[in-house]
């Protein structure tokens, strides 16, 4: 068994206030767990405004398959134009 973690901080360029964060996360978190087979929560930076940081977690049987899984969930992450993932970090356990 395999788990992946990745941790992404993200730069959300239109956020005027945290309402406008918030609202970019929620559509981010709530796509990546209904398409990809992923855990998904936001960890750090909550009260700043145009940043963010967040865990992308998932539990395989071997290690290529998680690799596959979580370059998805980056590559659908990149295609997001509302935000720019900046520093990536990648744990395996």
């Amino acid at each position: 068994m395999t788990i992946g973690a990745v941790y992404c901080e993200l730069l959300i360029y239109d956020a005027q206030s945290l309402k406008d964060k918030r609202s970019v996360l929620k559509s981010l978190i709530t796509r990546l767990k209904q398409r990809f087979n992923v855990s998904v929560a936001e960890i750090g930076h909550q009260n700043v405004w145009q940043r963010s940081e967040i865990a992308v977690v998932t539990v395989s049987t071997t290690k290529n398959v998680a690799e596959q899984e979580i370059d998805r969930v980056l590559a659908f992450i990149d295609r997001m134009t509302e935000l720019e993932r900046t520093v990536t970090n990648y744990e395996w356990l």
